[in-house]
Order: C-alpha cells, then sequence, then structure tokens
C-alpha cells in the first residue's frame, strides 16, 4: 500500500499527486473558461502533453504540473502537501486532498518561517543578552 492510499507500491506516492493534480489542473481551467489550447500555448507546451497532464499520466513531470497551478493561480497544496506526509513516511489523509489547500500551504510556509526566524534570533543574540535574561 503507498503512502497515499490504495496504490500499488510500484506505482508509488507521485503517481496518485499527479492523478489528483491533473483533475484539478482541468476544474481549474474549466472553471476559468479556458481551452486546453489556449493554456498550452500561454505555457509554451503541446496540447497534447496538457491532456498527458490533465489525465494524470505518471511520466508527466511535477514541474509541468507546478506550471499549470501556476499559471490557472491555483494553490501548489495539492502537490506539495502530499508529498511532505510522503517524504515522512506518513500516510496522506485523503480528506485534505479536497477543497482549497491554499490555508493549509499558508501555514505551512508560516510555520518554517516562524521556526527560521526563532534560530535566527537565536543566532544573532549576543552572548551577554543571553546571560542577562537567565539571570546569571
Amino acid at each position: 500500500m503507498s503512502l497515499l492510499g490504495d496504490q500499488s507500491a510500484a506505482e508509488g506516492p507521485l503517481a496518485e499527486v499527479k492523478e489528483q493534480s491533473g483533475r484539478r489542473i482541468e476544474e481549474a481551467r474549466k472553471r476559468e473558461g479556458i481551452t486546453q489550447r489556449q493554456l498550452a500555448k500561454d505555457l509554451g507546451m503541446g496540447v497534447r502533453w496538457l491532456r498527458e497532464i490533465e489525465s494524470g499520466n505518471p511520466k508527466a513531470r511535477l514541474d509541468d504540473h507546478l506550471r499549470c497551478a501556476y499559471q490557472l493561480g491555483m494553490s501548489t497544496g495539492h502537490i506539495l502537501i502530499p508529498l511532505l506526509f510522503a517524504g515522512q513516511k506518513m500516510t496522506f489523509p485523503r480528506q485534505l486532498a479536497y477543497g482549497d489547500l491554499r490555508e493549509l500551504e499558508r501555514l505551512c510556509v508560516e510555520t518554517i518561517a516562524q521556526r527560521n526566524l526563532e534560530q535566527l534570533t537565536q543566532a544573532l543574540t549576543p552572548n551577554w543578552r543571553r546571560l542577562a535574561a537567565g539571570g546569571m
């Protein structure tokens, strides 16, 4: 069983991410009233390749999925968050795969930024200030 659901281990988590992403890209494109031909032209790719992306072809590159998402003004959370789970060898909760992941994506970015800011602040704080704060 894959880390993302019921696909075989041979296909791995990327196959499901690409399948989900392809569906979302197609839905967003249609919602915006953009034809495959127009989106493909805007991205500098062939219509046939865009069809492969939208169909979830596992041979499609993730960077092409990301380019489509950026062009359509979509969140990339549907791609990146499941990969974070897979990287930690955790099952991605399918319930998170539905809907807009912008808020979750934003929270991830804020958490990373906050952690780095705390580490940077600690690294840049002179020792005498740390000693004074500790009461020594």
